[in-house]
């Protein structure tokens, strides 16, 4: 007999926060029993080096509620939370960080506006208790890039409290970096997107897994997710156009020697650059053609996931 689908499923993924995820776990379980609903939570270990990964073992072991993921070595937080993302059985899915900056109690605050027709809502740190040249800064110029070229309107896109419908937060590919851009996903499925100030705390230990330097990437990850909304369906339609000119472009210059040669066939360097464009431009033609291929046959059979799991309690 199977088990009944929890109403709420919390994923947390954790690296290295043997500090908090004790702590985290004693507010997260009082926040989520005062819901009075079924629940579950999911802790993903992301190949720790310190003993979270012990403790997260023996929470798993005493409480029914909790789920334990334990990565072989360090995937990254996509790779996390798309594990804790497949292994959710909830109606509604919450999304969080594992370090206490995020408040468990503002749970059921967003489970109630996502209730009222949303398929996603997702957290603005309103008053973020962060540094301003090291957090705050580079996380405002990323917000107003990732804002502007996903046409997903948000305050605080790296928000990591977020919460969604299990059942099409479970369509969608997580892989990469792309955990920073999953509302932006979920639009391309239809989802009706909202958001909400939420509560945020100071870090209380360890240290920040981020840095300026993420700055660059998210700008580097914008590139992929603005091709993949306007071409994740249809790949082949994009490097198409390119196969299209870089072939019409090889006839040109085929046409260019044809004419060259019967009129002027003393000059043979002339004939030998046009016939070495025309071989370039058309085999580039057909690389461009085989990219769409192969990217369409990418798209048709599915990702494979990026990560690999050691132990699920």
């Amino acid at each position: 007999m199977k088990a009944e689908k929890p109403d709420i499923s919390v994923v947390v993924p954790f690296y290295n926060e043997e500090e908090s995820i004790e702590r985290l776990w004693v507010k997260l379980r009082a926040s989520l029993q005062e819901l009075g609903r079924s629940y579950e939570v999911i802790f993903i270990d992301d190949g720790s080096s310190d003993n979270t990964r012990e403790i997260m073992r023996n929470l798993a072991v005493q409480d029914k509620n909790l789920r334990a993921i334990l990565f072989r070595a360090n995937f990254g937080q996509s790779a996390a939370m798309a594990a804790g993302f497949e292994a959710s059985r909830g109606k509604v899915v919450i999304a969080m960080d594992g370090d206490l900056q995020n408040d468990p109690r503002d749970i059921g605050r967003i489970v109630e506006q996502l209730e009222r027709g949303y398929d996603v809502v997702s957290g603005w740190r309103k008053n973020r208790q962060d540094k301003m040249i090291s957090r705050k800064i580079p996380s405002k110029i990323a917000n107003r890039i990732i804002c502007s070229v996903t046409d997903v309107t948000l305050h605080d896109t790296g928000c990591s409290l977020k919460a969604f419908r299990g059942d099409l937060l479970r369509r969608v590919s997580l892989y990469g970096e792309f955990h920073r851009f999953i509302p932006a996903l979920l639009r391309m499925e239809g989802a009706q997107i909202a958001e909400m100030p939420v509560r945020h705390h100071a870090r209380q230990f360890g240290t920040s897994k981020y840095n300026l330097s993420r700055t660059f990437r998210v700008i580097m990850d914008l590139t992929t997710i603005r091709l993949l909304m306007q071409h994740l369906h249809n790949p082949l339609g994009f490097f198409g156009k390119f196969a299209l000119a870089t072939g019409c472009a090889g006839c040109i210059a085929f046409l260019h020697a044809c004419v060259h040669f019967m009129h002027n066939s003393a000059d043979v360097g002339t004939f030998n650059i046009s016939v070495t464009m025309t071989i370039l431009l058309w085999a580039s033609s057909f690389m461009f053609m085989s990219l769409g291929l192969i990217g369409k046959m990418i798209v048709d059979t599915g990702e494979r996931r990026s990560f690999s799991i050691d132990v699920t309690l």
